[in-house]
């Protein structure tokens, strides 16, 4: 199979414990320079992987989330200590809502970048392949369910354009007619979808999935890159945690901003996060360098 990046040729381990780590990080560094870390990470290596079509997915999706949790957030939060103005219902508006709305905004774009990379790195069979044997059910079921979305959408418009020949346009006729045939298009899809799953189940069971003593071959091997890898990752995180359970990363929103942002602490951890986020682009950008250069020489 043809990797998308020097990433995801890596070691399935190594990208498993990677999207852990940087998604975890973002859920839970509130700091506004991890937040713009992440998000700026985020957004670069989802370009790197899908090209011009996240640019799409930017506009349709993930700008619309940014702007109206940022939005929604002050108009139901009201604690803060700055108060701004006083909205229509009598509640105040405050600065400390307004900066944790746009926190929380750019908290959720970028997890939502980095769980886009992980669907197009880490796939189902890289999944199966860690966890196959410690929790073989349980990897079954991620891996089906993790791939069920694309596949679903995939077939959707296999069926669409199917009953569209036949003269079952969902998109003209009458709002009845499109309706009566939305739902036949629906009823199709989950009878599929049943079907599948069962396909599914019974080759798996075939074949001797999670029986003891199977065996399984595998196209994965773990080079000297992946170990320098994992070590650099490990290292990473555990400076971070370390880093962050000592208040290093420290920052509050409510009921007043406070929080270390220039203090050397801060300031190395903040770099430590950065150049982990950014160890995709950079192992793909020394390869591609790499590549240039024997090209270069023949």
């Amino acid at each position: 199979m043809k990797n998308k990046d020097a990433f995801s040729g890596c070691h399935p381990l190594v990208n498993f414990l990677y999207f852990g780590l940087v998604i975890g990080f973002s859920m839970f560094f509130m700091h506004p320079v991890c937040l713009f870390i992440s998000l700026f990470c985020g957004l670069w290596y989802h370009i790197q992987l899908n090209g011009g079509k996240s640019m799409g997915f930017l506009l349709r999706f993930a700008l619309p989330m940014l702007l109206a949790t940022a939005i929604i957030n002050p108009v139901f939060n009201h604690q803060g200590t700055v108060i701004l103005c006083y909205l229509p219902t009598g509640n105040p508006l405050t600065l400390e809502s307004i900066l944790y709305g746009v926190a929380a905004a750019v908290m959720l774009a970028a997890v939502l970048f980095w769980f886009r990379c992980y669907t197009a790195v880490m796939t189902s069979d890289k999944f199966v392949y860690l966890f196959g044997r410690i929790i073989p059910a349980l990897s079954l079921v991620l891996s089906m369910t993790l791939r069920f979305v694309p596949k679903f959408k995939a077939q959707f418009e296999n069926v669409k354009q199917a009953q569209s020949g036949i003269g079952r346009d969902m998109e003209s006729g009458s709002l009845l007619k499109r309706l009566r045939y939305a739902v036949t298009c629906f009823s199709i899809m989950v009878t599929w979808s049943l079907e599948n799953a069962i396909e599914t189940a019974d080759s798996m069971k075939s074949r001797g999935y999670g029986q003891k003593g199977r065996t399984a071959f595998s196209i994965y091997t773990f080079t000297e890159r992946d170990r320098y890898l994992l070590l650099w990752l490990g290292l990473c995180g555990f400076t971070l945690l370390c880093g962050s359970m000592t208040g290093g990363l420290f920052w509050r929103y409510f009921p007043s901003v406070r929080g270390v942002l220039l203090e050397p602490t801060a300031l190395g951890l903040q770099l430590v996060y950065f150049c982990m986020c950014m160890t995709p682009i950079v192992l793909d950008g020394r390869e591609e360098r790499k590549w240039k250069s024997l090209q270069s020489k023949i």
